[in-house]
């Protein structure tokens, strides 16, 4: 089976109800990246930083799979599907997903603040006093900005083996997920499905465009791709 290897951003989850960070305000939410994403506003409020994460928790809940999910999920039928995606939803696993890497951590997760390794699955809210066997309290699975992407050297090496490459939904201006472009074969076809992509430099695969919601392109473009096989 050829690799189909694609790496999925906000915009395909937005389509579900999940926002973006990226929203035009610069806010999430509401909330300052800097007060509920980063190693520094755990340590300034970690009641807020927990309150946050939990109500991002229970919007997971009330949120769906759409039609992009679900494309990416049937096409393991034809090819061997890896999604590398930045989300920290689980919306490709409820669509039927089985290799989905998540980059950036995943909500329904949480770990120890001092074993990195100590990690449970946790759907319901997350509160001070929850804490290890060790008895260190528990914090988001989240990679927050100014941390190390545990899952990139995997992402890389999965990126590398690809027969086709696929972007939806994201803006390509978060590193290190941005790069993973660039670990491609140059002979490896690369799609681009975004209402409003971004223009990709410095690369010699071939490369098509569709601009694009997920909802819409990826339909589009995995008609076009079984037809091409």
């Amino acid at each position: 089976m050829k690799k189909l290897v694609i790496l999925t951003g906000a915009g395909i989850s937005a389509e579900s109800g999940i926002k973006t960070f990226r929203d035009n305000d610069g806010l999430w939410e509401g909330h300052n990246l800097l007060e509920v994403a980063t190693p520094e506003g755990w340590l300034k409020n970690q009641e807020l930083v927990l309150d946050f994460y939990n109500q991002r928790r229970k919007q997971l809940h009330k949120a769906n799979p759409n039609i992009g999910h679900k494309i990416l999920a049937e096409l393991e039928q034809q090819f061997d599907v890896h999604i590398i995606t930045q989300n920290v939803d689980n919306l490709h696993q409820q669509a039927g997903s089985t290799k989905v890497l998540h980059l950036h951590g995943e909500l329904f997760k949480v770990r120890s603040t001092k074993d990195k390794n100590y990690i449970l699955d946790w759907t319901s809210d997350l509160k001070t006093g929850d804490v290890d066997p060790n008895g260190n309290q528990l914090r988001p699975h989240i990679v927050w900005f100014g941390e190390d992407v545990p899952a990139l050297d995997e992402a890389i090496k999965i990126t590398q083996q690809a027969d086709y490459f696929v972007i939806i939904g994201t803006s390509m201006q978060v590193y290190p997920a941005a790069g993973l472009l660039h670990y491609t074969n140059k002979n490896v076809p690369v799609f681009y499905i975004d209402p409003k992509p971004a223009t990709i430099y410095e690369i010699a695969n071939p490369l098509e465009v569709i601009s694009m919601s997920a909802t819409e392109g990826v339909p589009y473009w995995s008609e076009k791709l079984l037809k091409s096989m």
